[in-house]
């Protein structure tokens, strides 16, 4: 029967008919696929209504089965049927929020009592236990949650009515170990539900906005082939209008940071013409520090705007986000932690300032306003350099295209599989032959070896080989017949550290009055001496002293102060917008372009182009210059960050095997610099050789020290695995002395157990991740099929001038940074003068 017909389809319609509403064809598409048991992903532009999609199909379902009882035997079986409906999988706190009022609105007015919750680190105690003794209908968790319900005593039962799962978000879910976890927990559930209900079909769906490999996401959802898998893509297109904001006078050197302050006023008019502005930052400190910029600039703001992120205490993030949805603020200075989903109605601007380093990633934010079907979504981008204009004509393009970035699945991540089965002894315990057929049939554990699994198993009982003799890491035993954790201590220490999320140590921020305002790491405030002061949610604080892992303040006198640095603040270039922006270059000189920004910025590539050269998409520059500071070496491959740092250190190894000499290495997300003190020993002969792909593995290990590489990452890995302890709350460990334990462990595993799963997965993410070797390659192979230009040039260009900035202001202060650019500006422009 088509769903049409159905008594739960016809009173949906007719509620969403109140409201003059109709639904897309995707979402009546995916009802009717719901309906017929598929399991699957729902792929549509944001503000689309992409979550109706999946929750009045689980709705329509109970529609039906209520509409098919006989009123007598109902309260029976509804009571035979309680508990859990549908886990709703989601990877923000704030997201879950807002999901819940929408959901308890939707039933309040189809008339289905069901309950709502919700489950994260913001929850409650108080809401916990009342889950625990009944689990609502509908739960929105983090994948963190899942594990902690898991690790939980008698949690089969929650899931013996459970219909469906929903991953929400799933593209920002897939890239990471936190998507394992949602993998992990899914095959789980979905084996208590066979053991259980074995008649009960339990569907398996994702939601998913913006993903360049969308059949790749479905399979990594839903591995099992057995289930039926579609998915259902909406033939929608949202309006985007995306505005650079250009400033009057372009510089002709640029360098990060400067031109977007020099900006700053041209954000207060958009502001005051716009109910709701989002305003995105990368990174938690450049929020604090515009925050400030934009009070500076007009004292009116004070009240009216705000600052989200994850280090502000739960309550006042709490407050903002009310105040988003009610219209109070005119402003809201935000990272990622708006990011998603979140359905602000007053929003009807968002700004992003510098480079979002994705395409996706900006499309994202985007959707933040006018999140509504027919509603465009207004998004301007405020450029911190000038050559970042070039990264807007860039995103434009990709957005009328649709050139979107895949996200590649986490896989063997061993850390993550071993933290699962110890979640899974705490709670009911496992056996171990079960999961490990269910722990196969995922996308991110399908290669696992009965050996790999086998030595996990000894490693959570007895420790491996080489921790046997210590009682501490005998985690796991057999009792009856089940893998569990008996000693309580274990327990309640492993529940604490659930996740794969590893940060530096963060301290509470709290008045000494009474009041929290949030959180700061600890690698930060041990260089604050009392009587300092600093920004936190847009307050100067004054720095008192730390009591029992508690940061107090009171409010500081001063009206500036020193903004707070977070960990993980350097975003790489992504690939896609790394082969566009080279695009870009490539018509930056071409009249015919229709990108304003080019326009903009013409007259900085004419100099670029006359004291160098301007960059061909079928070409790679290298520009050689000689100034007091040495003999300096520039590339410009276009390929992000991270990849620049290998790249860099890979080609100075090459070099200084052709000749005995040593480099400082500096890079951004255009290129890289080497600086000797000894002239380069570089020609057209040898260049090829140099940028060659060839010998690649083995010369990466000898050009940067891959052991401290994979002696950082295993810090990470020691800490998800349990091998090392990160304290209780309140009373964390110092970051120096979680680095010092896990270096112990690494040093150990290195000497007697070469074999060691997680010394290998530290290599490996070492290579993959951070090295990004399968990109480095591809850029190698690009660069041999590129005609290669050497530029020898008397002064810094355009394109080099951002990278030497960079590679200065890690040593200097703000001061003498400024001073010197000065300098050198004025340097570069007398000589770009006697060029001409």
């Amino acid at each position: 029967m088509g769903i049409e017909k159905s008594k739960g389809f016809k009173a949906v319609l007719k509620w969403l008919k109140t409201s003059k509403k109709k639904p897309f064809s995707f979402q009546s598409d995916a009802w009717q696929y719901y309906a017929e048991g598929y399991c699957g992903l729902v792929n549509a532009p944001t503000g689309f209504g992409k979550t109706y999609s999946m929750f009045l199909a689980v709705l329509i379902e109970e529609l039906n089965r209520q509409a098919d009882l006989p009123a007598k035997d109902r309260k029976k079986i509804d009571k035979a049927d309680a508990g859990l409906k549908l886990i709703w999988i989601t990877p923000l706190r704030s997201l879950a929020k807002d999901l819940a009022r929408a959901m308890r609105e939707v039933c309040a007015e189809l008339e289905i009592d069901w309950t709502i919750g919700v489950r994260n680190g913001d929850t409650s105690a108080a809401d916990k236990l009342k889950q625990k003794k009944l689990m609502p209908e509908v739960l929105i968790i983090t994948p963190e949650s899942m594990h902690l319900l898991l690790a939980q005593k008698g949690t089969s039962n929650n899931f013996k009515n459970l219909r469906c799962i929903v991953a929400d978000e799933w593209h920002e879910l897939i890239g990471s170990k936190r998507g394992v976890m949602a993998e992990l927990a899914i095959s789980r559930i979905r084996g208590l539900v066979k053991i259980q209900s074995p008649e009960r079909l339990l569907r398996i769906w994702g939601i998913s906005a913006t993903i360049g490999n969308i059949d790749e996401a479905l399979d990594v959802l839903v591995p099992y082939p057995e289930l039926l898998k579609v998915i259902v893509k909406a033939d929608l297109e949202k309006k985007i209008v995306i505005q650079s904001i250009l400033p009057d006078h372009i510089d002709m050197l640029p360098w990060a940071g400067h031109l977007g302050h020099k900006l700053a006023h041209k954000l207060l008019p958009i502001i005051y013409k716009s109910k709701t502005t989002l305003i995105f930052t990368n990174t938690r400190g450049q929020a604090e520090l515009w925050y400030q910029n934009l009070l500076k600039l007009d004292e009116n703001l004070a009240g009216q705007i705000a600052i989200h992120h994850g280090s502000i205490d739960y309550e006042l993030r709490n407050w903002i986000e009310d105040a988003i949805h009610t219209g109070v603020l005119k402003a809201v200075i935000s990272t990622s932690s708006l990011d998603l989903g979140v359905d602000f109605k007053p929003v009807d601007t968002v700004v992003q300032i510098g480079s979002p380093k994705g395409v996706a990633r900006f499309l994202q934010r985007a959707g933040r306003s006018g999140h509504s079907p027919y509603e465009t979504s207004v998004i301007y981008f405020l450029p911190t350099h000038a050559l970042e204009l070039v990264e807007a004509a860039a995103i434009k393009e990709a957005a009328r295209t649709q050139d979107i970035e895949a996200r590649q699945p986490v896989v063997m991540a061993f850390d993550t599989l071993i933290q699962y089965l110890v979640t899974l002894a705490v709670g009911d315990g496992f056996d171990d032959q079960q999961i490990f057929n269910e722990v196969r049939e995922t996308f991110a554990y399908r290669e696992l070896l009965p050996s790999e699994w086998a030595w996990m198993m000894q490693f959570i009982t007895t420790g491996g080989e080489s921790l046997t003799a210590y009682t501490e890491f005998s985690k796991v035993e057999k009792v009856d017949g089940l893998w569990k954790v008996i000693s309580r201590q274990i327990a309640l220490r492993h529940r604490l550290h659930i996740g794969t999320i590893v940060s530096d140590a963060m301290l509470k921020v709290k008045f000494i009055t009474g009041g929290y305002v949030g959180m700061l790491e600890e690698s930060f405030i041990t260089i604050i001496k009392p009587g300092n002061s600093f920004t936190l949610a847009g307050r100067v604080l004054e720095f008192i002293m730390i009591k029992d892992m508690t940061v107090l303040v009171r409010k500081s006198k001063l009206k500036t102060a020193v903004t707070p640095s977070w960990m993980g603040g350097r975003m790489s270039l992504t690939a896609n917008l790394g082969a566009l922006l080279r695009k870009k270059y490539n018509e930056a000189l071409d009249k015919t372009h229709a990108d304003e920004e080019l326009d903009i910025i013409f007259p900085l590539f004419e100099r670029q182009a006359r004291v160098s050269h301007v960059p061909k998409d079928d070409e790679f520059l290298i520009e050689l210059i000689n100034t007091k500071d040495g003999y300096h070496f520039f590339a410009y491959p276009f390929e992000g960050r991270l990849v620049h740092e290998v790249l860099g250190a890979l080609i100075a190894y090459r070099l200084g095997k052709v000749k005995p000499i040593s480099f400082s290495i500096a890079m951004n997300d255009y290129g890289f610099e080497l600086l000797s003190e000894q002239p380069i020993p570089l020609d057209e002969d040898n260049i090829k050789q140099l940028f060659s792909p060839d010998h690649l593995g083995e010369d990466i290990v000898a050009s940067i020290n891959a052991t401290e590489m994979a002696r950082r990452k295993f810090r990470d890995i020691a800490c998800i695995s349990g091998l090392v302890f990160q304290g209780f709350p309140g009373k964390y460990v110092a970051n120096k002395h979680l680095q010092s334990s896990a270096a112990l462990f690494f040093n150990v595993f290195s000497d007697y157990d070469k074999h060691n799963l997680l010394l290998r997965q530290a290599y490996d993410e070492a290579f993959y991740q951070q090295i990004e070797e399968p990109r480095l390659a591809a850029a190698l192979h690009r660069i041999q099929a590129s005609k290669v230009i050497i530029v020898k040039t008397e002064s810094y260009t355009p394109l080099c001038f951002p990278i030497k900035v960079d590679s200065l202001r890690e040593n200097m202060s703000t001061e003498e940074l400024g001073q010197r650019i000065e300098r050198m500006t004025a340097e570069a422009d007398k000589k770009s003068e006697r060029q001409k």
